[in-house]
């Protein structure tokens, strides 16, 4: 039997919002928590170091966005091995697209930011 049988109106609305509140509260302390974490895992470069990166570049500032790709999600996840590639690039712009971002494939400093600090969530499917 649903627990909301007989409960005015006006009580499931306030509880739903309060749920609400609560949950969102809840994202945006981990995700704060998370942004942190992701420049721990991910240190291959400072956070500061943002060059920007295209198709076939190498080194260990493609390793730290694969890797900051990696800690915010989509499938698959990239291996972390300096190369950009075509799996690179192609997450890059899934990324970009969840942002409202030209979907260029290069890592600039727009790609760079929501690289360390994503929205909350992406509604655009993953290419397949």
């Amino acid at each position: 039997m649903p627990i909301w049988i007989g409960v005015p109106d006006m009580i499931r609305r306030k509880c739903a919002a309060l749920g609400t509140a609560l949950l969102t509260a809840g994202a945006l302390a981990t995700t704060t928590h998370d942004a942190a974490a992701a420049e721990e895992t991910c240190s291959y470069t400072s956070s500061t170091d943002r060059p920007v990166l295209t198709y076939v570049n190498t080194g260990p500032s493609v390793k730290q966005a694969q890797c900051l790709s990696n800690v915010w999600g989509g499938v698959p996840k990239l291996a972390v091995d300096g190369v950009f590639d075509s799996a690179t690039s192609k997450k890059i712009i899934w990324i970009q697209g969840c942002h409202g971002l030209d979907r260029t494939g290069v890592v600039e400093d727009n790609t760079w930011q929501v690289l360390y600090h994503p929205a909350l969530d992406c509604y655009d499917p993953y290419p397949g």
